[in-house]
């Protein structure tokens, strides 16, 4: 079976005070630490939580895309 893969995908959650873009960094952060042969990742989902009428924290749900060994 040459050339040929067979890929998995997860799902994460992650979160940062400071933004999507830091909440994407550190769920690719954390999954690069358990996971080989990562190709992609997929926002699937974007939220925030609020406390005391101001965002808390930004969340985003993740497809973490990889390649079976």
């Amino acid at each position: 079976m040459s050339g040929t893969n067979v890929v998995r995908v997860t799902h994460t959650i992650a979160e940062s005070p400071k933004g999507f873009d830091d909440a994407v960094q550190v769920g690719f952060a954390r999954a690069a630490s358990t996971l080989r042969g990562i190709t992609g990742l997929r926002i699937v989902e974007q939220r925030v939580s609020v406390k005391d009428n101001k965002i808390n924290t930004y969340r985003v749900k993740l497809e973490v895309i990889f390649i079976l060994d």
